[in-house]
């Protein structure tokens, strides 16, 4: 009885410790959420503000030549940036995204090389058939998100002047209500008729015809990357803050597991005291009558 006894004491102790790293753990992913998401809405008009510059360009006259790009098949080397996790107790965050990335890439005609950005998403994505491009280390605060879009852009332009990618696509988790997160993905570049003409559909706020001042060609050379940029830098905060909540949610899950074991545990323990106490008793009392008998 004490073996058991102590046998479930330290079980109990355990759990004990393991719920109050869930909580720490929680309490982490909580507050980095809000960090994301604050990042996100301040993206969003910032985003805006820089598609409404590209639709002043565009307008004002042919602006085309100023985003000209050596001629390169559309039907050539497809890279994707694939944003993932470096770090586990995410539940289904990156096998998610693998099997989102695998079946989009699988309708697109030619060859695809992926650029896996966090350390989980790249083991997942080599069990594919897709061909490794370079990997990036995820940031893990929002000034970190700056340095690593730099990288990607430097990768990106070196691939394209070299000629060994046509086109890019940007794949990444992204917050909603009602669920964790979506898998969603962007055609990056080029940026040719087609997202010229998506530009310029957009409505434009007021009755006012915009103008572009003094070089019309510097600026709308500084708005595309800075398009770029934001692009790249919104899908990152958007995959961060996604993985965050799924691990919140699964430190939740997890939290309540170890409130139902430590309740089975605790039962358990006291049915077991209860059973020593109870035969203690009886040894008591079976003494007693026997000594009254004789």
């Amino acid at each position: 009885m004490s073996d058991t006894a102590a046998s479930l004491r330290h079980k109990i102790a355990s759990a004990g410790e393991l719920e109050s790293v869930v909580r720490t753990m929680k309490a982490m992913a909580a507050s980095s959420i809000g960090q994301y998401e604050n990042a996100v809405r301040s993206l969003d008009d910032y985003y805006r503000t820089v598609q409404l510059g590209l639709v002043a360009c565009f307008r004002q006259g042919d602006s085309a030549g100023a985003t000209k790009r050596p001629e390169q098949k559309e039907a050539g080397t497809i890279g994707a940036v694939v944003f993932g996790s470096d770090q586990g107790l995410v539940g289904q965050f990156n096998d998610v995204m693998v099997e989102f990335v695998v079946q989009t890439l699988g309708s697109l005609p030619g060859k695809k090389m992926v650029w896996a950005v966090g350390e989980r998403i790249q083991s997942r994505l080599a069990d594919t058939d897709l061909m490794p491009g370079k990997s990036f280390t995820l940031p893990n605060s929002i000034n970190a998100i700056t340095p690593l879009i730099g990288q990607i852009l430097i990768e990106m332009e070196a691939q394209r002047d070299n000629g060994e990618i046509a086109q890019v696509y940007l794949f990444h988790q992204r917050p909603r209500s009602g669920a964790i997160y979506t898998p969603v993905s962007q055609r990056l570049l080029p940026l040719d008729s087609v997202w010229r003409n998506d530009l310029t559909a957009i409505h434009w706020p007021t009755k006012s015809l915009p103008e572009v001042m003094n070089n019309r060609e510097q600026t709308l050379l500084a708005l595309v990357r800075e398009y770029l940029f934001v692009s790249l830098f919104r899908a990152c905060a958007e995959s961060l803050a996604s993985e965050n909540a799924s691990r919140l949610a699964a430190m939740q899950r997890a939290e309540k597991n170890i409130d139902e074991l430590l309740e089975d545990l605790n039962r358990t323990f006291h049915r077991l005291r209860q059973s020593g106490i109870d035969e203690e008793l009886f040894d008591v009392v079976s003494g007693f009558e026997a000594l009254a008998t004789s």
